[in-house]
């Protein structure tokens, strides 16, 4: 009788394997087991090839390079990925729409909008997410840990792009410009919310004013003019405002914080306002 082309299965699941090291890999991811360590920070892996993968991070050596374009990377799943962008090819289609993707991961994650799956559930507040790394960002909510910061200013931020974006504030660069007015912006986010002004329907209608909006938040932000409420309340002092950002614009007269220099002569300000309107006095000189 002929053996089993995949003889050692797994006990958790069932899957089978046809090398017993393949096996014992897997299993590791049911009992969480990790016991490969990074001997530069002590980061564990349940394989030995991804602890490699990583040891790459630190010493900065990527053997994987772009017959293209030359960019270099550190696994070979990395270049392979990349690779794709050269080509245009997205082999992974959603049977539900037809959309395609560069990457089975991103289709199975998309796949979920489709069936409202949401996997990754906040442990304190029961809020659930399709994706693990939403998941990560809104724990920060709650942790208030905000592992980004500025090498400028060393204002700290729970999301990269949050940082990125902050540090365009110091480079002057507006990377996002809209198509239809040519305005720059510093985040894509800050650009899709403009583009919307140019031909998205308003459908929040304030009943005081009859100024529209198109989003109810904005609406109910706006609604404040009207009603005088100040929810957002200084720590220090206890004054109150009605808007977030004078809130914290406030706060840095008791901190100090000023994270807008000017390029010129090194001035620095609270405000990015105030920033430009000092710099005009340069440009007269």
């Amino acid at each position: 009788m002929p053996k089993p082309l995949r003889p050692h299965h797994c006990s958790h699941c069932g899957k089978r394997f046809t090398q017993l090291r393949n096996l014992k890999d897997h299993e590791r991811t049911h009992t969480g087991e990790k016991p490969h360590l990074c001997s530069q920070c002590g980061k564990g892996f349940t394989q030995l090839g991804n602890l490699k993968d990583h040891e790459r991070r630190h010493t900065g050596y990527k053997p994987f390079q772009c017959s293209q374009c030359q960019k270099s990377f550190n696994r070979v799943e990395d270049l392979k990925r990349h690779e794709m962008t050269h080509t245009g090819e997205k082999p992974f289609q959603c049977s539900q729409c037809g959309k395609t993707f560069t990457q089975l991961g991103n289709l199975k994650i998309h796949e979920r909008i489709h069936t409202g799956e949401k996997p990754f559930q906040c442990s304190q507040c029961g809020k659930s997410f399709i994706k693990l790394g939403n998941l990560k960002m809104h724990l920060r909510t709650h942790t208030g840990e905000k592992p980004y910061h500025c090498s400028d200013c060393g204002k700290r931020f729970t999301q990269l792009g949050n940082l990125k974006s902050h540090e365009r504030t110091h480079t002057r660069d507006k990377p996002y410009h809209c198509s239809q007015c040519e305005t720059f912006f510093f985040s894509s986010g800050d650009l899709i919310k403009h583009e919307r002004t140019h031909y998205v329907e308003r459908p929040y209608q304030c009943s005081q004013c009859g100024k529209r909006f198109i989003k109810s938040s904005h609406l109910k932000d706006h609604k404040r003019i009207h009603t005088g409420e100040k929810t957002f309340h200084c720590a220090q002092c206890g004054k109150g405002f009605t808007w977030v950002g004078n809130l914290k614009k406030h706060e840095m007269t008791h901190t100090g914080d000023k994270p807008f220099q000017c390029s010129q002569c090194g001035k620095t300000f609270t405000q990015l306002v105030h920033m430009k309107t000092h710099e005009r006095t340069h440009k007269r000189e």
